[in-house]
């Protein structure tokens, strides 16, 4: 290794919650640096989360955030002139990383009004184990399974 490693970053907490997931999130849901709005989003999904379900909506997000979460991902190698796909396991704070991508890509797709009713029903969805970003989670662990025989081409 030619260079030193980036240092880790400390997160700060969102300021309602006070806490470090839900400030990531907002930092994800934020686009051309407007965090208040993105922020406003946000909480207004979890008052509908809360509106609806009538409990507690950090519960409903870290149940959504746990079931989007996957274990093992695929990654291209090149080996003898061709390319397998070969299953490997995610460390924590990709697999954290990937779970609020895949939740806000398809957040994004839905056909709903506003940005937080979408991200209400996306996240209500996943926590119950439904919805397009658990079951881009299942296609990426059957994909893995699928390739489980060229895990012994491991970088």
């Amino acid at each position: 290794m030619r260079r030193k490693r980036a240092e880790k970053r400390i997160r700060i907490p969102d300021h309602k919650y006070n806490d470090i997931l839900v400030g990531r999130f907002i930092n994800s849901v934020m686009e051309d640096g407007q965090k208040r709005t993105a922020e406003k989003i946000m909480y207004k999904a979890f008052d509908i989360i809360e509106e609806k379900t009538k409990s507690n909506p950090l519960e409903v997000f870290q149940k959504a955030i746990n079931n989007a979460t996957p274990a093992i991902e695929v990654r291209s190698r090149r080996v003898g002139g061709s390319n397998y796909q070969i299953p490997t396991e995610i460390r924590p704070d990709r697999r954290v990383a990937l779970a609020i991508k895949w939740l806000l890509t398809y957040t994004r797709s839905r056909g709903e009004k506003s940005m937080s009713l979408k991200l209400a029903n996306e996240l209500m969805a996943a926590a119950v184990g439904e919805g397009s970003s658990v079951k881009k989670k299942e296609d990426v662990h059957k994909m893995a399974e699928a390739n489980k025989a060229f895990a012994h081409f491991k970088f």
